[in-house]
C-alpha cells in the first residue's frame, strides 16, 4: 500500500465580509488588521460581540450549568445524599478527560461536606466505562451514589444493576448515547436529544466543571470558578473536543489560569514536562496530558488522580516523576506497535485496503489509540489496531477529516462484545475467532468511501510572502489561540524559496533551514522530521507551514508542516506568478 500524495488547495474566501478593523475590547478601532479579520471571518466570526468573545473569553461566556437537561435533579439527590451523610462514588475514564473530571468532581464534594470515593477503571484489567464490577465495589463501600465521569453513556446494564440494588445513578458523559437508560437513571450529557443546552460539544471534563460547581453553589460553597477551570481545560483540550464556543472559554481561561497554579500537583507536572510560559494548547496537548494518559495507558490511573489533588510539593513531585517515566515506557511501546503494524500493511499481497485493520498478542493494550492516529494520519484512512488476550480482542481506532468512524461501526455493533466513542475515536472489543471476518467485513463496507476522502489534504489560508514572515504577524496570530479541533492553527503557503545554508540536523530526525526568496528575503524554517526529505531542499520547494518565534534566535519562524518540489516557471512575467 502506498502513502497517497497529499493535495494543496487554498482555502475559500470567508463567507463573511471580514471587518478591517476591530479593537480588542470589540469596538472598532485599530487593533487587528486585515489578515486577522480575514482569518476571524473564515472562522465565522464577524460582529464586534462575537470578535470580543472569540480573543478576549471570560467568565461571562460560559453557560448556566442550569440549562442541561438532568442538572436539577442531580443536584437535588447530591444535596439529599450530603444531608443524610450518604457516600457517593465518582466512577471515571482512565484518560485525561476522565480523571481531570473525576479530580474536579472528589475536590468539590469534599470541600462541600459531601463524603466521596472515586472509583477508576483499570485499562487491561477492566477496560473503558461504567461496568457492573463498579457497582460492587461502589456497593462494598456502602455508597448510595454513583457519579459517572466521562463514561456511562452506553452502560446500560451495570446503570440498572446500581438502581435495582437501591443506588441512584447520575451519569455525567459526552459520548454518543446508546440504547435509552432506565428511566431511574439521571442523565447530564449534551448529546441526548432532550437536552437543550445551547452547546453540546462539552468535554467530560467540561461537563464535570459544570456539575461541580453548581453544586458548590446550590450546597452554599461557592468555589473560585478558575481553581476548576485549570483542571478543566486539560480534559477540554486533551480529548480533542472542538475548540469552539464554550469549550474555546474553558481552554482559554484555565491555560490562563495555569500559569499561576498554586497547586502542588500541577506545579510539579508542569516542570517535569519542561513547559514554559506562556502555556498553549499544545503544551497540554503534546507534553502535561500525555503523561497524565500515561499512567491510565501503561499501569493504574490512581497515581495521575493523587497527582492533580495533591498538596505536598515533595509527593506531587515523585508522582510527577512516576508520570513521566510512564510516559517514556509508553512512547516505547507505541513506536514498537507503529512499526509492526506498519509492516503488515505495507507487506506484499496486503493491497490497498481503505480500512485499516490489525491485531497481536503482543502489542500493549494501552498505547493502541495513539499508534492507530499516527498510522491513519500516515496512511489517510481509518485504523484500528486490537491487542488479543485470551479468547478477546480489545482495542481502539481513530479516524480521519470526512468520515465518522462511530457511524460507519455502528452498522456492525452486533458484532462486537463492546463499543463506543464518537465520529473520530473509538474503543472496541471482539471475539478474537471472529476477527478476520469482521475485517474482511469492514475492509468490504468502506469500499463505499468516496476515494477523496482519502487523499490527504493541506488547506491553507493565505499565500505569503517571505518578507510578511515577522514578529509582528506572529503576534497577531497568537490572539486566535487556543488552537485545537475545529479552530485549526494558520496554516500559510510560502515560497518558492532556495536554500540560503546548508540544512542544520538536530534532534530525532528534524532539520533547522534558511531559505532563500526570490526577492532575497530570508525566512529560518524548521522541518520536524524533515531529515527524510532532505534531499527535497536541494533544489526550489515550497512550503505551507505554521508561524511561530524562535526563541533562541528571537526572530520568526516556519514550521514547516508539508513540502514540494517548486513547480518550474515557463513565464516570468509579473501577471503570470501566483
Amino acid at each position: 500500500m502506498d502513502v497517497p500524495v497529499a493535495i494543496w488547495k487554498s482555502a475559500p474566501e470567508p463567507s463573511l465580509e471580514p471587518l478591517v478593523t476591530i479593537g480588542s475590547d470589540g469596538r472598532t478601532g485599530d487593533s487587528i488588521g486585515s489578515r486577522l479579520a480575514r482569518l476571524l471571518a473564515r472562522r465565522g466570526v464577524n460582529e464586534p460581540d462575537q470578535v470580543r468573545r472569540y480573543l478576549e473569553p471570560s467568565l461571562d461566556d460560559l453557560h448556566d450549568p442550569s440549562l442541561l437537561a438532568g442538572m436539577d435533579q442531580a443536584l437535588a439527590r447530591l444535596l439529599d445524599a450530603r444531608a443524610r451523610s450518604q457516600t457517593v462514588s465518582i466512577v471515571g475514564d482512565y484518560d485525561v478527560d476522565g480523571v481531570s473530571a473525576t479530580a474536579m468532581l472528589l475536590a468539590v464534594f469534599g470541600a462541600t461536606g459531601l463524603e466521596a470515593e472515586s472509583i477508576l477503571p483499570h485499562r487491561m484489567a477492566e477496560g473503558y466505562g461504567f461496568q457492573t464490577v463498579h457497582v460492587e465495589r461502589a456497593a462494598a463501600s456502602g455508597s448510595k451514589v454513583i457519579v459517572t465521569a466521562d463514561c456511562g453513556a452506553r452502560s446500560i446494564e451495570a446503570a440498572k444493576a446500581a438502581v435495582d440494588r437501591g443506588i441512584s445513578v447520575i451519569i455525567t458523559d459526552h459520548h454518543i448515547p446508546g440504547p435509552a437508560h432506565d428511566p431511574r437513571v439521571i442523565q447530564i450529557n449534551p448529546q441526548q436529544e432532550r437536552c437543550g443546552y445551547p452547546y453540546k460539544e462539552l468535554s467530560g471534563a467540561g461537563l464535570a466543571f459544570k456539575l461541580a460547581g453548581a453544586f458548590a453553589e446550590a450546597a452554599g460553597r461557592p468555589v473560585d470558578p478558575t481553581l476548576l477551570l485549570r483542571v478543566a481545560c486539560l480534559g477540554t483540550i486533551a480529548d480533542l473536543v472542538p475548540l469552539t464556543g464554550e469549550n474555546r472559554a474553558i481552554a482559554a481561561l484555565g491555560l490562563r489560569a495555569l500559569e499561576s497554579t498554586r497547586s502542588a500537583g500541577l506545579k510539579a507536572l508542569i516542570q517535569v514536562s519542561g513547559v514554559r510560559p506562556p502555556i498553549d494548547a499544545a503544551d497540554v496537548g503534546y507534553r502535561l496530558g500525555p503523561r497524565i494518559n500515561a499512567a491510565g495507558r501503561m499501569d493504574s490511573p490512581e497515581p495521575a488522580l493523587e497527582l492533580l489533588l495533591a498538596r505536598d510539593p515533595v509527593r506531587a513531585k515523585q508522582l510527577a516523576e512516576t508520570l513521566n517515566r510512564w510516559n517514556e515506557e509508553r512512547q516505547r511501546a507505541e513506536l514498537d506497535v507503529m512499526e509492526k503494524a506498519r509492516e503488515r500493511f505495507l507487506e506484499p499481497g496486503a493491497g490497498d485496503p481503505r480500512f485499516l485493520m490489525a491485531w497481536d498478542e503482543s502489542w500493549h493494550q494501552g498505547v493502541l489509540g495513539i499508534a492507530a492516529g499516527r498510522l491513519a494520519r500516515e496512511f489517510h484512512r481509518p485504523a484500528v489496531l486490537l491487542s488479543v488476550r485470551d479468547e478477546t480482542a480489545v482495542g481502539s481506532g481513530r479516524s480521519v477529516r470526512g468520515i465518522h468512524l462511530h457511524d460507519f461501526l455502528s452498522r456492525f455493533e452486533d458484532r462486537f462484545l463492546r463499543f463506543g466513542g464518537h465520529s473520530q475515536a473509538i474503543g472496541i472489543s471482539i471475539e478474537a475467532g471472529r476477527l478476520e471476518e469482521v475485517r474482511r467485513e469492514l475492509v468490504s463496507a468502506a469500499r463505499d468511501w468516496d476515494a477523496e476522502l482519502l487523499v490527504p489534504s493541506y488547506e491553507y489560508e493565505e499565500h505569503l510572502a517571505a518578507e510578511e514572515v515577522t514578529l509582528e504577524l506572529v503576534g497577531q496570530l497568537a490572539r486566535l489561540e487556543p488552537f485545537g479541533m475545529a479552530n485549526r492553527r494558520p496554516l500559510f503557503r510560502l515560497g518558492p524559496f532556495s536554500l540560503a545554508t546548508a540544512p542544520r540536523a538536530f534532534g530525532k530526525n528534524h532539520l533547522g533551514l534558511r531559505g532563500r526568496a526570490e526577492s532575497g528575503a530570508l525566512v529560518d524554517m524548521v522541518a520536524w522530521g524533515g531529515g527524510e526529505q532532505a534531499d527535497l531542499f536541494a533544489r526550489p520547494f515550497e512550503i505551507l507551514a505554521h508561524l511561530s518565534v524562535d526563541t533562541y534566535l528571537g526572530r520568526a519562524s516556519a514550521e514547516v508542516v508539508h513540502a514540494r518540489a517548486a513547480a518550474p516557471r515557463t513565464d516570468t512575467r509579473p501577471e503570470a506568478v501566483e
